[in-house]
């Protein structure tokens, strides 16, 4: 297998995990990646009275809706003669490097509720709903990039189908897929690592580096988009 096609699906673990750790961190515990886990800090929020239950409030509707924008926008691309999956992953670099640039000019976020927060939470909650459209579309094979409570229960189950000694057709499909989850789930686990870390030290300025990261996939990208029927 190419080694771009092993790189891509890791980068953008890396990066989904840098940008939820970030954001959860900069604006007052919003998830950016993994937006269903809002509902449960928007429910802590409302018991806690802390800052920020309006911005977890308005995640899910704006992820769903930038999701569905996009599909459907992505079959006006080849009329113009861009290629679908690599323009997701650049449009996503572009709002990756709006929600820094909004994070450095208006951040720290102090209160979670403040329209400069909200619109920097929004900015990267539509960045990484193009991120998990895209994977979910072109690399359907490949293990998710923001989800991985699902990755670590077939980790578990691939391991123990390992260690009982399964069936030669069984192990011949789990060992590939342990890798392949395995790396996925330790690059998002190494990507939260760095949010914190750099958020730590940087402050709102960490923000710089997820666009970083995320270019390099869009030239990664230009042999991994299949074609899409309309």
């Amino acid at each position: 297998m190419p080694r771009q096609i092993l790189l891509l699906p890791l980068l953008m673990s890396f990066n989904a995990g840098f940008v939820d750790t970030a954001g959860f961190l900069a604006l007052q515990g919003l998830f950016t990646a993994h937006v269903t886990g809002n509902f449960v800090t928007f429910g802590a929020a409302m018991v806690q009275g802390t800052s920020g239950g309006l911005a977890k409030l308005l995640a899910l509707p704006v992820f769903c809706l930038v999701v569905v924008s996009t599909r459907i926008f992505s079959f006006s691309l080849p009329r113009i003669g861009l290629p679908i999956f690599r323009s997701m992953l650049a449009l996503k670099v572009l709002l990756l490097a709006l929600g820094g640039a909004l994070a450095v000019h208006y951040g720290p976020f102090p209160q979670g509720d403040s329209l400069q927060a909200i619109c920097t939470g929004m900015v990267l909650v539509s960045a990484m709903a193009i991120q998990n459209a895209a994977h979910r579309i072109h690399m359907g094979t490949e293990p998710p990039s923001t989800l991985m409570t699902g990755t670590t229960t077939q980790i578990m189950i691939d391991i123990a189908d390992v260690i009982r000694g399964a069936p030669a057709p069984v192990l011949d499909l789990a060992r590939p897929r342990l890798a392949k989850m395995t790396a996925s789930v330790a690059a998002f686990a190494l990507g939260c690592a760095g949010g914190a870390v750099l958020y730590a030290s940087l402050g709102v300025w960490c923000f710089v580096v997820p666009p970083l990261i995320a270019l390099p996939a869009v030239f990664l990208a230009t042999e991994q988009a299949p074609k899409v029927a309309a």
